[in-house]
């Protein structure tokens, strides 16, 4: 069996608001994503991560932000849609490794409920989810709260 890799990243900018969405978990928070679906950083930088080692393009290309069918769509249901494209490819996730960077929220208390989240979607184990995050020492726009990103890697295991 082949292995193949991807990597993923997202951003979007920061505006006043009551809940922030992370691995599909609603946060409480001062601010929100600007976004046209609902933002979750987490997930678009897992679903590019995992299109990409299936070499299958990126988010955009699948769930383009011109689409008015994705406004306000769950990141969740993205990446079940994304799973379905990498199964319809060949292939099944072996792995993730996914890096929130912000200053805020922290998201210790809800990672167990996100890596469920999205063990739950892609239909592994736990066991083959990570989910950390890192601040961004308070330097540049994340620093200074106006955005937030994450970085996600992929290992895809060819199932034929």
């Amino acid at each position: 069996m082949s292995f193949r890799i991807g990597i993923g990243y997202d951003v979007h900018a920061l505006i006043p608001g009551n809940e922030i969405v992370l691995g599909g978990v609603k946060i409480p928070h001062t601010l929100t994503t600007k976004a046209h679906s609902d933002g979750d950083v987490l997930l678009h930088a897992l679903c590019d991560a995992l299109l990409g080692a299936a070499a299958l393009g990126d988010i955009g290309k699948h769930f383009p932000d011109t689409d008015p069918s994705f406004k306000g769509i769950s990141s969740l249901i993205l990446l079940e849609k994304t799973h379905t494209l990498l199964k319809q490819a060949g292939y099944k996730v072996a792995n993730v490794d996914i890096t929130l960077i912000a200053e805020k929220p922290k998201i210790s208390p809800y990672s167990t409920e996100i890596v469920q989240n999205i063990a739950q979607t892609l239909h592994i184990n736990t066991s083959q989810i990570s989910v950390k995050a890192t601040t961004n020492e308070k330097i540049g726009f994340i620093g200074r709260n106006e955005g937030i990103a994450a970085i996600a890697v992929a290992l895809v295991q060819s199932i034929a």
